[in-house]
C-alpha cells in the first residue's frame, strides 16, 4: 500500500481496509512511518517494526539512550540546547566533532565541526530553522578507517553485513555515493548487532557501526532499513528472508 493513498481511522470509524493481521512498514518518511504505524497498531495490526521501535530508533538521541542503557558500546555523545551548551559539549569531546539532527537520514544536515568558529557559524544557522534543529546532538568524531559497517538483523540473527566505504566525503552513506562491499559476520559483530536491535525492540533493522581504536561502536539503528545496494554486494536474498520470517510469525 502506498502511504500517499491510504486513509486510516484515528478513532471510531471505518477500519484500515487492510485484511492482513501483520503489516511490514516500509515507508522511509520518518513522520509518515511513525504516525501510520501508530494508527495501524491502534486498529489491531501487528506492525513490523512497532511504533515504539520507530519512535526510539527514529530519533538519534532516544536511540543512543536505549543503546547505552542496554550496554551497547556507542560513541561519546552530548546533548545541548543553546550555543553555550554546545560549546561546553565541544570542550568535553574535542575537535573535530559531529553535529547531527536528532531526526534525519542519509547523512543530511550532519556537520563535521572542525573548530569553535565553524561550530558557532553552524549553530547560528540552526537557530533560524525549525525548533527540532535546536536540539543539539553532538558526538565525538570516531577515528576509524574510511568506512563503516551496516548489518541487517532479522529476529535474533544478523543475516547480512556490508562495509560502506567513503567516496571522498567523511560520510559513508550509500545515498551519498558510498560503496557497498561485503563484510564477514563475526561472532562479535553478530552479538553487538543483535544486542543493538533488541535495545530498540526491532525485529528487522539495520545497525550502523564503526571500527574505533577501542573496538566496535554502534552509532545508529534504522527501523526501516534499505537494502538495494546490499543484496547485489552480498548475494543475500534479504527480501526473501524477510517474507519467510513474517510468514513464520503469522503461523504462530
Amino acid at each position: 500500500m502506498d502511504s500517499k493513498e491510504i486513509s486510516l481511522s484515528a478513532g471510531p470509524g471505518p477500519k484500515s481496509g487492510i485484511k492482513e493481521r501483520m503489516v511490514l512498514q516500509r515507508c522511509v518518511s520518518h513522520y509518515r512511518n511513525l504516525y501510520s504505524t501508530a494508527a495501524l497498531e491502534a486498529l489491531g495490526h501487528d506492525v513490523i517494526n512497532s511504533f515504539q521501535t520507530a519512535m526510539t530508533s527514529g530519533d538519534k538521541l532516544f536511540c543512543t539512550l536505549a543503546l547505552a542503557k542496554a550496554g551497547v558500546p556507542t560513541p561519546r555523545t552530548r546533548l545541548a540546547f543553546t550555543e553555550e551548551g554546545v560549546m561546553k559539549s565541544l570542550d568535553d569531546l574535542g575537535y573535530p566533532a559531529v553535529l547531527k539532527p536528532v531526526v534525519g537520514s542519509w547523512g543530511r544536515m550532519a556537520a563535521k565541526l572542525k573548530d569553535a568558529d565553524f561550530a558557532r557559524a553552524i549553530i547560528e544557522d540552526r537557530e533560524y530553522m525549525h525548533p527540532s534543529y535546536q536540539v543539539y546532538y553532538v558526538q565525538e568524531y570516531v577515528k576509524r578507517p574510511p568506512r563503516d559497517i551496516r548489518t541487517f538483523v532479522l529476529g535474533d540473527k544478523t543475516i547480512a553485513a556490508i562495509y560502506r566505504t567513503s567516496s571522498g566525503d567523511w560520510r559513508t552513506n550509500t545515498a551519498r555515493g558510498g560503496k557497498a562491499e561485503p563484510c564477514k559476520i563475526t561472532k562479535q559483530l553478530d552479538d553487538i548487532s543483535v544486542k543493538a536491535a533488541k535495545a530498540v525492540g526491532g525485529r528487522f533493522v539495520g545497525v550502523d557501526l564503526m571500527e574505533s581504536p577501542n573496538g566496535l561502536v554502534c552509532h545508529e539503528v534504522n527501523n526501516t532499513t534499505e537494502f538495494k545496494n546490499t543484496v547485489p554486494a552480498t548475494g543475500v536474498d534479504i527480501p526473501g528472508m524477510v517474507v519467510d520470517y513474517l510468514a513464520e510469525l503469522d503461523r504462530r
